[in-house]
């Protein structure tokens, strides 16, 4: 008994360490201390689980198997995440919520073998003289929907962000009311269920939640990825506590809890940001493609150099760098760092623009600003800053598209119409680096590349600014004077 209590105690602790662990992470300066947090309390709830499962009727050889497989999946963990580049992280996470989701599954069939396909077991008849039979039955079912959609949609997302599939929404005829069909069927099935507990309603039940799963997500474009990634993270996060229902683990539920909730809220976040419907995210019926205005003539863009860029930076006052997902493909944001400590020097004023959803995860571009040590008081959220873009001299647009392209607020008849962007091509020049002319993720041309006050520099994000880095060196101190013929200029 006491071994138990003091289980519980731990579990408590590791709850407590786990809400640390969201409020560090949800500030730059104490989100490592946040993520040592989280780290902990897993530590903890791993340890207090093995008490409790010697402290239970598991066996020796049942607990050295848990044992075991805890080292094998921490052994893969570690693997995995020395291995993951920071461009990889998107669908490394996609993959992860995918075992959240079978592990739902697994532990709801679990609780279905024990007890429903048992009706005279000791278990089914405990449940039974208490009158909590009904609500095991749901929770099975329950447990095992939501983890089968997390399960196949985090599956198609991961294949999606690693480019192994097309990134174009899937498009069947009547796509909403599959959606809609599948969720009352589902509905039906549970109540049946609860009912008349068999195995034939719980196979059902798995088989549509993995069609849906599978449908949801396919049905999204890739521009909305970002937005996907979040919300399998919710996802994950009710089929951990469907699962913690089950097992009466009260940890599992808090966390569970706390991840849904957090995944949920983000969620909502990241819509308003590209001014989405949450409700059609969660349905999956958004990211349509409408005709992207490809074949529309934009006239010629201009080309320039790096000494080219080193020239308008070295007379520039103002400088706002807006980064993408090609910035950290290229892994550009050492030299980005270097050229932000040289122009600082030189009495410009630097500062960064970050769009809500820049790269393919929420806060990707500020965790690779914060590994170069880039000082968090001159990295801006997109509505701090978009309204200083009319008094910049230059604008460095590095690896971003989709987040920088003036149709979101210019062309109704755009896929991203209406998604707020950094509205750099109010700035006096607009330097923007990519290796071609080709489309961002979304699909999407971006008119601003032909614009008069813009430039494209083409080649490796991280060669051409170090080029301009090694272009400034030989350039002395910016004229006070300068900085104002910047904007006349162009």
């Amino acid at each position: 008994m006491s071994a138990t209590i003091a289980a519980q105690a731990a579990y408590l602790i590791a709850a407590l360490l786990f809400i640390l662990a969201l409020a560090g992470l949800s500030k730059h300066e104490s989100a490592r201390l946040g993520n040592a947090f989280g780290m902990l309390g897993m530590g903890v709830a791993l340890v207090a689980t093995l008490v409790l499962a010697a402290a239970g009727d598991l066996s020796a050889a049942g607990v050295g198997l848990l044992a075991v497989a805890m080292l094998i999946g921490a052994a893969i963990g570690l693997q995995r995440a020395r291995r993951v580049e920071m461009t990889g992280m998107p669908e490394l996470i996609a993959l992860l919520h995918s075992f959240v989701g079978l592990a739902a599954v697994l532990v709801g069939w679990n609780g279905f073998l024990a007890v429903e396909n048992h009706p005279g077991g000791a278990e089914a008849k405990a449940l039974d003289a208490l009158g909590t039979l009904g609500i095991h039955h749901a929770e099975v079912f329950i447990g095992v929907f939501i983890g089968a959609v997390t399960f196949t949609g985090s599956i198609v997302a991961n294949l999606k962000l690693a480019a192994k599939i097309n990134s174009k929404p899937l498009t069947l005829p009547g796509k909403n009311a599959l959606n809609v069909g599948a969720l009352v069927l589902f509905l039906a099935l549970t109540v049946w269920f609860v009912i008349t507990p068999s195995l034939g309603l719980l196979i059902a039940v798995t088989l549509v939640a993995l069609a849906l799963g599978w449908h949801l997500v396919a049905s999204i474009g890739g521009g909305d990825m970002p937005v996907v990634v979040s919300m399998l993270n919710s996802y994950s996060g009710w089929a951990a506590a469907a699962s913690g229902f089950l097992l009466e683990n009260d940890l599992l539920i808090v966390t569970g809890a706390l991840v849904g909730s957090s995944g949920a809220y983000l969620s909502y976040i990241m819509c308003k940001a590209m001014n989405r419907s949450f409700l059609s995210v969660i349905a999956g019926g958004f990211g349509i493609e409408a005709p992207s205005g490809s074949d529309v003539d934009y006239g010629e863009h201009t080309e320039i150099t790096a000494e080219g860029v080193a020239e308008l930076l070295a007379s520039a006052r103002s400088v706002i760098i807006t980064p993408g997902y090609g910035m950290a493909v290229a892994q550009a944001q050492f030299p980005v760092a270097e050229l932000t400590s040289k122009l600082r020097a030189k009495g410009v004023d630097v500062r960064f623009g970050i769009h809500p959803v820049a790269g393919r995860l929420p806060g990707h571009m500020n965790v690779l600003l914060a590994e170069v040590k880039v000082p968090y008081d001159i990295v801006l959220e997109m509505d701090e800053i978009n309204d200083d873009f009319a008094e910049t001299d230059v604008v460095l647009v590095i690896g971003a598209n989709d987040t920088v392209n003036p149709a979101a607020a210019e062309d109704p008849g755009s896929p991203i119409a209406g998604m707020p962007v950094l509205s750099v091509w109010n700035a006096g020049k607009v330097i923007v680096f990519k290796r071609s002319m080709a489309s961002g993720y979304a699909g999407v041309q971006n008119p601003l590349f032909f614009r008069e006050n813009t430039s494209m520099l083409f080649g490796d994000a991280k060669d051409r600014v170090e080029d301009i880095v090694g272009a400034l060196g030989d350039r002395g101190p910016r004229r006070a004077e300068a900085g104002a013929s910047v904007k006349a200029s162009v």
